[in-house]
């Protein structure tokens, strides 16, 4: 276990923001987190992952906890071909996603180079080119964080949605993940019903000859074109969810912008946030030192310095534009603090 005070937590945000916290606990173990439970009792607390989707707009008067619970092991090689991996909630997602198609696990390749660990990808059901990563677990294993007993919640327990789940939400900060079991498949069948991808498979004339490797590169190499490396450029990818409307609201939006995109989905219909910025004339522009990406308008970065605070600003005035515009007000994805 490691335990800091005062510390700093620039390297445990993606944006770059040089915020502070009262007190930093690194755990490697379920038995070291049910011993520094107690010591939460009373005292303002969270638990962040990667923290790559958390946005500091000043220091946390408080103690963060961070998991490096890490390894992954087969729990079960089914007959029929499939197979429950068990990872540890501190590993690196990107990093699981490929061990899985290098060991022949499939059915987690359009999650790859999604920046964050296995824990979070539980809590906030991570998602690209129409995969969510609910459709893959089985079992999100935690500590009750008020007595320290096992609770595990199966898939259905934790009412995924688009983006959040029961832990993210009504059971906020009362559960701690410790691993994440998922259910994939030793028979690779591309998944390729986000059209954007299918095309780029077709341009590149894979077809039949795709295999999980391929397009583990193929989804990298279109997110690489997109979104800015967080390493060289603050940033939290998308920063905002894509807005589901009802019918009567989009057929307004459709009479008016005859070229808008649209998905159709359980409840209404999704039109791309990225979309709305960008015809509100967002994309490339900067407030202070914090910008809407030029190659992704639902992308904020820190182009240097720049405190959270700027970043809260910036996404306000974006927001503030879209919602004039287009009558539609967009979601954080990014948890602001």
């Amino acid at each position: 276990m490691r335990d800091f005070q005062d510390y700093s937590l620039l390297k445990h945000n993606s944006f770059g923001v040089d915020a502070r916290c009262h007190r930093f606990v690194e755990y490697s173990s379920t038995d070291e987190l049910r011993a520094l439970l107690p010591q939460l009792r009373g005292v303002r607390w969270m638990h962040i992952g990667a923290g790559c989707n958390l946005l500091f707009t000043g220091d946390y008067d408080g103690t963060i906890l961070h998991s490096a619970i890490r390894g992954v092991e087969v729990l079960e090689d089914a007959p029929d071909g499939t197979v429950l991996v068990r990872a540890g909630a501190g590993e690196d997602w990107d990093g699981f996603v490929g061990y899985c198609v290098g060991a022949g696990l499939y059915g987690l390749e359009n999650l790859s180079l999604i920046p964050g660990e296995v824990g979070a990808s539980a809590v906030q059901n991570i998602g690209a080119y129409g995969s969510e990563v609910a459709q893959r677990i089985e079992t999100v294993h935690t500590l009750c964080a008020a007595t320290g007993e096992v609770r595990d919640f199966a898939r259905e327990e934790c009412r995924y949605g688009y983006r959040t789940s029961i832990l993210k939400e009504e059971l906020r900060g009362q559960y701690v993940v410790t691993h994440v079991t998922y259910r994939l498949s030793r028979h690779f069948v591309p998944d390729l019903g986000y059209a954007a991808l299918a095309r780029e498979v077709e341009a590149r004339g894979l077809g039949a000859g795709l295999t999980a490797a391929r397009l583990r590169e193929l989804v990298i190499e279109v997110r690489r074109q997109k979104l800015p490396d967080p390493a060289e450029t603050g940033s939290a990818g998308s920063f905002f969810m894509n807005p589901v409307v009802d019918e009567a609201t989009y057929a307004r939006l459709a009479a008016a912008y005859p070229g808008m995109p649209f998905y159709r989905v359980a409840g209404g219909v999704k039109i791309p946030a990225g979309w709305l910025i960008e015809q509100a004339g967002w994309k490339g522009r900067s407030l202070g030192r914090a910008r809407v990406w030029h190659r992704q308008a639902l992308v904020l970065v820190n182009t240097g310095g720049a405190t959270g605070e700027e970043v809260r600003r910036l996404s306000e005035a974006v927001r503030d534009d879209v919602r004039g515009r287009f009558g539609i007000d967009l979601r954080c994805e990014v948890n602001i603090l």
